[in-house]
């Protein structure tokens, strides 16, 4: 099985968020959803855009833990 771009998850993530109406220059690794006013309802479509392109199911359970940017990305990666 091929291992996982952590780049190209990387660069995925970030589209979606500002496709939610994120702002580019505030997205990064160490950014919070709450700093970059992504609410349960994006997260909840970022989940399904994850699910559909990566196969990787997040959890509700998951979604309380993850808190930035990072958090979701390793867990990608980490699924994947």
């Amino acid at each position: 099985m091929p291992t996982i771009d952590t780049t190209q998850v990387e660069q995925r993530v970030f589209a979606a968020l500002e496709s939610f109406g994120a702002e580019p220059t505030e997205i990064s690794l160490d950014a919070t959803f709450k700093k970059l006013d992504v609410d349960s309802l994006d997260l909840a479509e970022l989940s399904q855009i994850v699910e559909d392109e990566y196969d990787v199911e997040i959890k509700s359970g998951d979604v309380e833990r993850l808190k930035t940017v990072g958090d979701v990305v390793a867990l990608i990666v980490e699924r994947a």
